[in-house]
């Protein structure tokens, strides 16, 4: 499996969140790409999310307006896109002002972890963490604990 992160915000070489994030991205077996740009306008920010999604991948939007769900539920929904032959999902985090309505008619899911706003670099270590956590749960790896 292939996921691409499309964020807004540049996270910085070296801090707490980078090394974070690179502690999941060794452990994941699955490939972990970000791919990142600095604050703009919403409508830039757009075109450069809509940019980093791969033909036939499918896309989770991060949006404090989605679906809450348990790590095990998030698993299973990527367990199941991978038994329909999905080898890549790319996830997108936006900008301050969150995303415009044409970047999230295009999500596969629109996933919130909570009505909390997270900076941008927190919510990527958080979500590398649920990723990795997903493909645990998918193995039936004893990281997750019920």
């Amino acid at each position: 499996m292939k996921i691409t992160l499309g964020v807004i915000g540049k996270c910085k070489s070296g801090s707490p969140e980078a090394d974070i994030i690179e502690r999941y991205r060794e452990r994941l077996k699955w490939t972990l790409q970000i791919k990142e740009k600095d604050n703009s306008t919403q409508a830039e920010e757009a075109k450069f999310l809509q940019s980093c999604i791969a033909p036939n991948a499918k896309v989770v939007v991060l949006d404090e307006r989605g679906k809450n769900m348990s790590s095990t539920e998030f698993a299973g929904i990527i367990e199941n896109w991978m038994l329909e032959g999905t080898s890549e999902i790319c996830f997108l985090i936006g900008g301050a002002d969150g995303h415009l309505e044409e970047t999230r008619k295009k999500a596969d899911l629109i996933l919130s972890f909570g009505k909390l706003t997270l900076p941008h670099i927190l919510m990527r270590a958080v979500l590398s963490e649920q990723i990795y956590r997903a493909e645990t749960i998918i193995e039936g790896h004893p990281y997750h604990r019920i």
